[in-house]
């Protein structure tokens, strides 16, 4: 079983693959000129994902 804090990374990791999959299959470098971007699940989550992993799930600030 991995680290409490791998787990964020691990999370980080797959949300990323996932964002750049799509971006791959729509022919893209980036999500602002994705016509989807405002709304968009993938990309939230890879947000989300982000933060978490900055935060190690905690509130409030970032750990750096």
């Amino acid at each position: 079983m991995p680290e409490n804090n791998d787990i964020y990374e691990i999370r980080l990791d797959d949300a990323m693959q996932k964002l750049q999959s799509c971006q791959q299959e729509r022919n893209l470098n980036s999500c602002y000129i994705c016509s989807e971007c405002i709304g968009c699940e993938i990309r939230t989550k890879y947000i989300r994902s982000v933060y978490d992993s900055m935060s190690k799930g905690e509130t409030g600030g970032f750990d750096f």
